[in-house]
């Protein structure tokens, strides 16, 4: 294990190259189990959530190969329908190797996933939507037993929530499946539409992604191709709050500026002077930051969870009060505890944060309890004054790339320190 340790405060500058998107990455080497030739997926990132997803798809069988940020993927040798216990517990989003097994093998063997811990995050959603598609499902001590006796077949499916995992998972095994599938009140988030961008280009038949009604025309088989990850929104959401709480003028590259349309309106409210252009997207904050009326977490167009606790760091020193909602998991405020640790004025009851910004943080010793509240905490470390060290990383590192080189290479005074090194 390995520790952050941050010098600050810090200033950053420059230009940053945002990496390929984990969220997208993700269902889009689940879904290349389907695919009777090889697919290369081009500006995926080095992320050991994406480690795992490899390692699931060479437990599978699959040929895999990771240079660069290309990934090819060969699943012509996979033959196994069954994923290791060690590897479903390493991540949350292992339940969306579901689909794409039962749409290869017909059957599937898994325990239930793990991951961050943010309170309940049921896979009902999923298992009652593949059913739907024919998949009969045994639940035992854990662990789920899927058959498909009759074939996948199209149906038609309203989800109770728009969960992004569960309109993924009908995606993938849906393409395949016979007939139409027509799904409702679908996640319309921009990995869903890169997932069937993915699809499409393998030769499925979907329509509507990004729309709350997707269709699925089943076809036999899909073959393999050469595809594009979109850039991490989230990452850029995360560098953009850290300029924010810094003070500093930076500018990201290979972004995709709609995608962070619900972020850029709160760092506007904050004082930020923001300029998009086709791939960049430019920031310069005031001098003191002003307070956000109101942060309220809701699904794709809505603010999205993942940016909550990295915008809650910058409010932590902008003048005034700020209000968080969260409204998609329970256990999404592990960071504040940590933030007050350093200074930060922060109430919380129940699912509402009131956070009233200081005039500055201290460093101090702090460990993140998830990925978004540990892009927080570093956040935190690069406003403070003294020197701060994160522990818990391993969270970090499941959807930020080499965070601590990105920081560098911006001018912030961060390294990574094994647990052994004195503080």
């Amino acid at each position: 294990m390995s520790r952050l340790r941050i010098s600050g405060p810090c200033r950053l500058h420059g230009e940053l190259q945002v990496h390929g998107a984990k969220n997208s990455a993700l269902p889009l080497l689940a879904a290349s189990l389907l695919c009777s030739t090889p697919c290369e997926l081009q500006n995926c990132p080095h992320l050991s959530d994406v480690d795992t997803a490899i390692a699931i798809l060479r437990e599978l069988g699959c040929r895999v190969s990771f240079e660069g940020d290309t990934v090819v993927i060969d699943s012509r040798p996979a033959s196994a329908c069954e994923i290791s216990d060690a590897l479903m517990r390493e991540m949350r989003s292992s339940i969306i190797f579901l689909g794409a097994i039962l749409g290869r093998a017909g059957e599937a063997s898994l325990s239930f996933p793990g991951g961050c811990e943010l309170g309940p995050r049921p896979i009902d959603l999923h298992l009652q939507a593949l059913r739907r598609l024919g998949v009969n499902i045994i639940e035992d001590h854990g662990r789920l037993t899927c058959t498909v006796p009759d074939g996948l077949h199209g149906a038609e499916i309203a989800l109770a929530f728009p969960s992004v995992g569960a309109t993924e998972n009908v995606m993938i095994a849906a393409s395949v499946a016979r007939g139409t599938t027509v799904l409702e009140n679908a996640a319309r988030e921009p990995e869903i539409e890169d997932l069937a961008g993915f699809l499409n280009a393998c030769g499925a038949q979907i329509i509507g992604a990004g729309t709350g009604t997707v269709r699925i025309e089943g076809v036999s088989r899909l073959t393999g191709c050469t595809y594009h990850v979109i850039p991490d929104r989230i990452a850029a959401a995360t560098y953009l709050a850290a300029a924010a709480a810094t003070g500093s003028q930076l500018t990201l590259l290979g972004v995709i500026p709609r995608h962070l349309r619900p972020v850029l309106p709160v760092l506007e409210e904050a004082g930020c002077r923001i300029w998009t252009h086709q791939n960049t997207l430019e920031i310069l904050p005031p001098r003191v930051l002003n307070r956000v009326h109101l942060v309220r977490t809701m699904p794709y167009p809505g603010f999205p969870t993942d940016a909550q606790a990295p915008i809650m760091a910058m409010t932590t020193v902008a003048h005034g009060t700020s209000v968080f909602v969260e409204n998609i998991f329970e256990e999404r405020y592990k960071h504040v505890g940590e933030l007050l640790r350093m200074g930060a004025n922060i109430r919380v009851d129940g699912r509402v944060a009131v956070v009233e910004g200081v005039p500055g943080l201290s460093g101090a010793p702090v460990e993140a309890a998830d990925l978004r509240g540990g892009a927080a905490l570093v956040i935190a470390g690069l406003v403070a004054q003294g020197q701060t060290i994160v522990s818990g990383i391993h969270h970090i590192d499941r959807g930020y790339e080499h965070i601590e080189q990105s920081l560098q290479k911006l001018g912030a005074d961060v390294e990574r320190i094994p647990d052994t090194e004195d503080e």
